[in-house]
């Protein structure tokens, strides 16, 4: 599933393509992905014209002008292919959507799974493609964004004033395991199993570390939440600024891999050697709640 790097690295794709663009159709090609689509969604986002596109965890929410607010997850494939006006007349689609997308040389699977097609005032076409429909689509009134259901629930951005004090306040007494706790985005938003998996290693710290063992006894950070906070921030600063990483079928906006999947220290690398300087170690794996850990017993404690 696409994490946060690769939802931000999609944020900045469409939030250059679509800022300031008038949707002049949408067209649906199915009634639902995960959830049923709201009834007239397509209607509602006809003619609005873009102000803004933000991310809230692993939504991206487009802020339209009436005050709406488009949200779009991409679930576990889902991806948004932007085709320019210049490809958009080669291909020639015509005036009327087809009930076959046009667009399945770009998007692949030879358009099957393009549900989403949305057309812009300058000729320009977005496709949202998602071969296993775990995607989520909905619309509602910014003003309810911060009850909305999907959203409300969510604990506060990796990058926003988010700190150790902070970390050790919502760990409280938990004595789930640390990674387990890192994934709940309840404690902090945006944070999947490959990243987790990488700051903690990077920290030193065992997965099965009990979250509790990180807080004093007057509640506040140890030295070793401290560290695990900024290699947080630091592993996912250095994912979107090589564009998340390559899984399964994400890509970017434009098509593009993502490159972190280069820099692994631990994450699907099982009985290889620890790359951290003056260990030699091996990379184990570990299953937690049903996901794959990696780790190095020798240098996480």
């Amino acid at each position: 599933m696409p994490e946060l790097p690769e939802v931000e690295t999609v944020r900045t794709g469409l939030e250059q393509a679509w800022v300031g663009r008038r949707i002049e159709h949408v067209k649906l090609r199915r009634k639902d992905l995960r959830f049923p689509f709201p009834a007239n969604m397509a209607e509602r986002l006809t003619g609005q014209t873009v102000l803004g596109v933000r991310r809230r965890a692993k939504y991206l929410l487009i802020d339209l002008e009436d005050g709406a607010v488009f949200l779009s997850h991409l679930g576990m494939s889902g991806r948004y292919t932007l085709v320019t006006p210049d490809e958009v007349a080669r291909i020639n689609p015509g005036p009327t959507p087809q009930t076959t997308s046009p667009f399945g040389a770009l998007t692949g699977f030879d358009g099957r799974h393009d549900h989403m097609e949305f057309r812009f005032d300058d000729g320009s076409v977005s496709v949202y493609t998602d071969p296993r429909r775990f995607g989520i689509a909905d619309v509602f009134e910014r003003a309810e964004e911060p009850v909305q259901s999907l959203l409300e629930h969510l604990g506060p951005e990796p990058f926003d004033g988010w700190n150790a004090s902070i970390a050790a306040k919502r760990i409280g007494k938990k004595r789930s395991a640390i990674k387990i706790t890192l994934l709940d985005q309840r404690f902090v938003v945006g944070v999947g199993n490959i990243y987790a998996c990488e700051a903690l290693h990077r920290s030193g710290i065992a997965p099965t570390t009990p979250s509790n063992t990180l807080v004093k006894k007057n509640g506040g950070p140890t030295k070793r939440l401290e560290r695990l906070v900024n290699e947080v921030k630091s592993v996912l600063n250095a994912a979107i600024a090589v564009g998340g990483s390559t899984l399964n079928d994400f890509a970017a906006v434009d098509g593009t891999l993502g490159y972190f999947g280069h820099h692994f220290q631990v994450y699907d690398r099982e009985d290889g050697p620890c790359l951290k300087d003056g260990c030699s170690g091996t990379i184990e794996r570990i299953v937690q709640s049903n996901r794959s850990t990696f780790l190095c017993p020798r240098c996480q404690k």
